[in-house]
């Protein structure tokens, strides 16, 4: 399973080389990374490789001995599943949203039809204030709880803070667990986390978009506690450090 997994690692390196956006928290040996930039495997030969690394999966060749072995065996699976699917779509493969999403995710996302929108729409009419349009009226409500951008940092920082004491009463942290807060600009996202190994994390926050209050404790949730930064925290040191998986 271990060589197995190193090979998974490598493969998603390899798609890293044709979508910059694929990799976003990598922090095994720099030796590998090196090696994959040097080789640029051809996307069919990586496909090629994932589609062989399944085959063995689901052979008889592998036989977890225990529960967390088995669960990281079907991760695996699931994880190489979406990494074809996703070299499919680099070359072309046009896929509806519902395809995508069981494809990438294992998801079957929940179908609405227009009247469950239109309901929500009626019990909007009578909770906003003043009148016109709907939805004119939705944005000047919300213009009232816009974050102005001197207090930003301070109105992260205490989100972030409760969110983490909030998750320290159900969960144990690494006592070098950590994050860095920056505000960015130009990017296509209004927060992100990004794992850099070693339990920290560095968060940024798009200030080009209007910040409301409520995605103030929604992104601190989301990316800090007990969002991307714990989940990335805990695989690093239940996984990769007690248990030495790659």
């Amino acid at each position: 399973m271990h060589h197995l997994a190193e090979s998974y690692v490598k493969l998603v390196l390899a798609v890293g080389e044709y979508d910059e956006n694929y990799v976003d928290a990598y922090y095994g040996p720099a030796a590998w990374r090196e090696e994959i930039k040097r080789a640029r495997m051809p996307l069919e030969a990586v496909e090629r490789s994932a589609t062989g690394i399944l085959e063995t999966l689901h052979g008889t060749m592998v036989h977890p001995a225990d529960e967390m072995t088995q669960r990281r065996k079907q991760y695996l699976i699931k994880h190489l599943e979406a990494l074809i699917a996703h070299i499919e779509m680099l070359s072309g493969k046009q896929m509806s949203f519902e395809e995508e999403a069981q494809a990438l995710y294992d998801v079957k996302p929940p179908v609405h039809t227009e009247e469950d929108f239109q309901e929500i729409l009626r019990g909007l009419e009578s909770l906003l204030p003043g009148s016109g349009p709907l939805a004119d009226r939705y944005e000047e409500f919300r213009k009232s709880f816009i974050i102005p951008n001197e207090k930003l940092d301070p109105v992260f920082q205490a989100a972030i803070a409760e969110c983490r004491r909030r998750t320290k009463s159900h969960i144990q942290l690494p006592a070098n667990e950590r994050f860095s807060l920056e505000y960015v600009k130009d990017k296509p996202w209004s927060g992100y986390n990004w794992f850099k190994g070693n339990g920290f994390s560095l968060i940024q926050i798009n200030t080009d978009l209007p910040v409301h209050i409520d995605r103030a404790v929604d992104l601190a949730a989301h990316e800090g506690y007990p969002g991307h930064h714990v989940y990335n925290m805990l695989l690093e040191q239940h996984l990769a450090k007690e248990r030495n998986w790659v």
